[in-house]
């Protein structure tokens, strides 16, 4: 038997109102009598909520619903326009904005030039500017802003970020600063652990525990557990790319924590680039000779077979996935299995380090890398990474289509924005 929350009358009420309103936010328009049956309170307390509601601007009149026998009943749903959100999604080339409703209905989305040069006056103009190009009819309640890089809640400055691409961005309280400066409640989040956020309604939304690997220019990690982000406690969770990896140059060799070293030298997308040029696979960048290794390798053997995903990439080229036989010599595409397979075991030997620590039930493969190797590399990855490692998790490609960085950016805010105008998360059980 289900415990019933016990509470004072205003407790109760606001329990109620929660309750109803996550409800119609999943599944309305309701009709009253709906209401009552799936939120489990009396027709009077149902009609008494939705009175409340109403009256505080946050439910409205849907019309009738005509065509049924009986009476005809009215019905309800969330009223859209009660609070706004915005995503931000921050790179060296641009700032890419989106902005939706209440009830996640996009109302606009644009793209603006980054900051014409160093310092915060510059960088508030160029928000300012992105901002103003996807406006919602108020200001929003929370803009949510994926940068390189994760804010280290023990000082409050960017951290991760390199001085050459996020130059702006690194002064004190970083935050805090913005958000004054645009008069809005702001939060900076890391690029790829947006896009675990946006990956648990999509290729992970089976599996509370999940890694994601970013694998592009540069390559990153998110850790989500028991259904929730891991920051860790400087922010830099999921910071791989300077994961000491046999074959790479330390950080002391490179002479710089920051510098050129560790996973990212061994597999990032300049490193595999060169990697399959050794391997006689042209191509101008990583993108370009990773799908060129795919179309060359064909369906020959080597290649792996079984889909278990899409793909996904901020800037998606596609998979140029094993659509018939690959063109060519036999000593060509043989090189290019060889190829794909060496940048697999690459990959794998990081992951290898993460799925031992972490032992997540899920590897979510993302970014423009992984796109582009679609279903023949991500059989090979999960080949390679069962072959080191003692784990017996699945590994799937990116189900996110468009711009995982601001879908991700984009559920952070609408849930915050969310529990604040409804009070909080959905009650585990409404009040009778």
């Amino acid at each position: 038997m289900t415990e019933l929350v016990r509470g004072t009358p205003g407790l109760v009420r606001a329990v109620n109102d929660r309750a109803a309103l996550h409800l119609l936010l999943r599944q309305g328009p309701l009709t009253r009598p709906e209401i009552s049956r799936l939120t489990g309170l009396s027709k009077p307390t149902a009609s008494q909520v939705l009175a409340r509601l109403e009256g505080a601007g946050l439910v409205v009149g849907n019309g009738l619903r005509t065509g049924l026998p009986g009476r005809v009943p009215e019905t309800y749903r969330v009223n859209a326009a009660a609070a706004y959100a915005t995503a931000v999604d921050v790179t060296p080339d641009r700032i890419a904005v989106r902005t939706a409703d209440l009830a996640g209905a996009v109302l606009g989305e644009a793209e603006a030039p980054v900051p014409a040069g160093p310092g915060r006056e510059a960088l508030v103009e160029a928000l300012r500017a992105a901002l103003a190009l996807a406006p919602a009819p108020r200001p929003p309640r929370r803009v949510v802003v994926g940068v390189q890089g994760a804010v280290d809640p023990t000082t409050g400055r960017l951290a991760y970020a390199s001085e050459e691409d996020m130059a702006a961005w690194l002064f004190p309280d970083v935050e805090r600063t913005l958000a004054e400066a645009l008069g809005l409640p702001v939060r900076i989040e890391n690029d790829v652990n947006l896009a675990a956020v946006a990956e648990r309604a999509h290729a992970a939304a089976d599996c509370p525990d999940f890694v994601l690997l970013w694998a592009d220019e540069g390559l990153g990690a998110a850790l989500v557990i028991g259904g929730r982000l891991h920051r860790g406690h400087f922010g830099g969770a999921g910071e791989v790319g300077y994961l000491p990896l046999p074959g790479a140059p330390t950080a002391r060799e490179a002479g710089h924590p920051y510098g050129r070293h560790g996973y990212q030298e061994l597999a990032g997308g300049e490193a595999i680039r060169d990697l399959l040029h050794a391997h006689g696979v042209p191509g101008a960048d990583f993108t370009e000779t990773v799908t060129e290794a795919v179309r060359r390798a064909g369906a020959g053997p080597g290649t792996g077979a079984g889909a278990e995903g899409g793909a996904g990439g901020r800037a998606g080229t596609g998979a140029a996935a094993m659509a018939g036989a690959g063109s060519g010599t036999p000593e060509s595409a043989e090189a290019a299995r060889a190829g794909l397979a060496a940048v697999a075991g690459r990959l794998a030997s990081g992951l290898a380090s993460i799925v031992t620590v972490v032992d997540p039930g899920l590897v979510v493969l993302a970014g423009r890398l992984c796109a582009a190797g679609g279903e023949p590399l991500r059989a090979l990855v999960e080949r390679e990474l069962h072959a080191l490692a003692h784990s017996r998790a699945r590994i799937r490609l990116s189900a996110v289509t468009g711009n995982p960085v601001l879908a991700g950016a984009l559920d952070l805010a609408l849930t915050a924005v969310r529990d604040e105008v409804f009070g909080g998360p959905p009650p585990v059980t409404p009040c009778p």
